[in-house]
């Protein structure tokens, strides 16, 4: 047989994976990244405001700063649940309003009051998340529209039985849920009750972020038609996320009633920097990215960011344009880094393997049985990695020249 017989298939030499970029490489990228960025965004909040405050880098200062961060935070997580489904929720600011007014009506210096109310509260809260997410799901009204009118829905009522004027003044019991903690513990003094919430609050977000509820969650908001055909329950998805924000707002105006006191416009635009929080914390508008710690992280940087602007004088005026500006330019910044991955150029199966392309599925089994029955060269999976293609009038000139040298 000839050794430039064209009929003789060759084996293809497979490109070269790209090689792996170093650490420091992907170091770099992933803190440029839209999920990265906001943590090294904490990072340099932080150091500008210790420079410009020395002793808010002091342990007791910092665990200050979390307890007065914990209401928010505990905001921005129950939003990412609702956002990370493809959804909004607008009435958290009104919720939180409504139950500071409740527990401060009705608990009074009563401390014989202070469980009812509280079991009244959490059940409120959850009735406001079902309704939310039922009449988003069965009667398919957008979430904008359905929490938007929840929210005036709540402050109206709030208005109307105060009247807008402050009132109530529940007993120092509940109050020390905001405002105390453990006392004489070294080198940080007080350790907020708040600070434990949100601690508490975190790890159970976390652990059901990774539970099937999770990605199930993830997974609709990303194709909600998706995850009907893969036999997940859309609407009782979608109202356990409405619901777990609404509890999160629940437990946020339970310690704002300590913090901040009892007053008609304690929560509101809590809904706003909350959602600014998530969309900072990398979490994409419209569902199906992000995660727990990115809404966290979120909302202490722009806490910090604030912070920073009342140390450096800019009017609190300020606040509301900043906020618009950092949802464009977050919101922004995801949509061109995500075009951009899209548009990286491929090369090879390493830049196939890198851009998360699924590679061929071969049963090892049926790949035994298959070569049993095939002549030697013919059953092999070809080195280019696609399927092999028969090749007859191939295979029958090998077999010519194999019979030709045998007669000779």
């Amino acid at each position: 047989m000839s050794a430039t017989d064209p009929s003789v298939t060759r084996p293809v030499e497979t490109p070269a994976a790209a090689p792996a970029p170093g650490g420091l490489a992907r170091f770099a990228r992933a803190a440029i990244s839209p999920r990265g960025a906001v943590y090294l965004l904490l990072l340099v909040l932080l150091v500008a405001v210790a420079i410009l405050n020395p002793s808010f880098a002091e342990p007791g200062q910092l665990v200050r700063y979390i307890q007065r961060v914990a209401p928010i935070a505990l905001v921005a997580i129950g939003q990412y649940f609702v956002i990370v489904s493809g959804e909004f929720d607008l009435s958290q600011g009104s919720l939180v309003t409504t139950q500071v007014v409740l527990a401060g009506t009705l608990i009074g210096q009563d401390d014989a009051k202070v469980i009812p109310v509280l079991l009244l509260l959490i059940v409120l809260g959850a009735v406001v998340g079902i309704v939310n997410g039922i009449v988003t799901t069965f009667l398919k009204v957008p979430s904008f529209i359905v929490t938007l009118g929840m929210m005036l829905v709540l402050y109206g009522g709030v208005m109307w039985w105060t009247g807008g004027a402050a009132t109530g003044n529940p007993a120092d019991s509940f109050r020390q849920v905001g405002r105390g903690g453990i006392e004489g513990l070294p080198v940080i003094g007080l350790l907020p009750w708040a600070v434990l919430v949100l601690a508490a609050v975190v790890a159970v977000a976390a652990w059901l972020s990774r539970r099937p509820f999770g990605r199930t969650l993830v997974a609709i908001g990303d194709n909600s038609a998706a995850g009907v055909f893969a036999g997940a329950s859309v609407w009782r998805t979608k109202t356990a996320a409405f619901v777990i924000s609404s509890l999160c707002a629940t437990v946020a105006g339970v310690l704002l009633v300590g913090y901040a006191g009892v007053h008609p416009s304690v929560g509101r635009g809590y809904e706003f920097i909350a959602i600014t929080a998530v969309v900072l914390g990398g979490v994409v508008l419209g569902g199906g990215r992000g995660s727990v710690w990115g809404a966290l992280a979120g909302a202490f940087a722009l806490e910090t960011l604030f912070t920073l602007l009342n140390f450096t004088s800019v009017p609190s005026t300020m606040r509301d344009a900043i906020q618009g500006a950092i949802i464009i330019a977050a919101v922004a910044y995801s949509g061109a880094a995500f075009r951009a991955r899209r548009k990286r150029p491929t090369s090879g199966l390493g830049a196939v393997a890198d851009a998360g392309a699924p590679g061929p599925v071969v049963d090892a089994d049926a790949g035994a049985s298959a070569g049993a029955h095939e002549p030697p060269g013919t059953s092999g999976i070809d080195p280019t990695g696609s399927t092999p293609s028969p090749d007859p009038a191939g295979t029958a000139a090998v077999r010519g020249e194999q019979k030709k040298e045998n007669r000779s």
